[in-house]
């Protein structure tokens, strides 16, 4: 598979975000290419490129669609103890809504 350094991807290659800016999605082509960099972190970093000219726009989004990701965006901000709707996506480290989590570092 053709290998790039960072921003040396030749011209008609985009990652998926790019893609996604542009309102466009890989549709199903395989990945045309990769860029490799090194992270600040440690490591190294990859990104799949897909070509341009394969690419199909972004499903507009249903009605059907919509009320799918509604649902699973309040079952993400619903609190398992108490049932309410914290209005933030809980922190998975916590399962809890905060004023839980602090209730229950209290009783411990």
């Amino acid at each position: 598979m053709p290998t790039y350094p960072w921003r040396m991807a030749p011209r008609g290659l985009f990652t998926r975000r790019q893609l996604r800016a542009k309102g466009l999605r890989p549709g199903g082509q395989d990945v045309a290419a990769q860029i490799l960099w090194r992270s600040r972190y440690g490591g190294t970093r990859l990104a799949c490129l897909y070509r341009i000219t394969l690419a199909r726009p972004v499903r507009p989004m249903t009605p059907a669609r919509a009320a799918a990701l509604e649902k699973a965006n309040r079952a993400r901000r619903t609190c398992p103890a108490c049932g309410q709707d914290a209005g933030y996506v809980l922190p998975a480290h916590l399962g809890t809504c905060l004023p839980c989590a602090d209730n229950t570092a209290l009783a411990a």
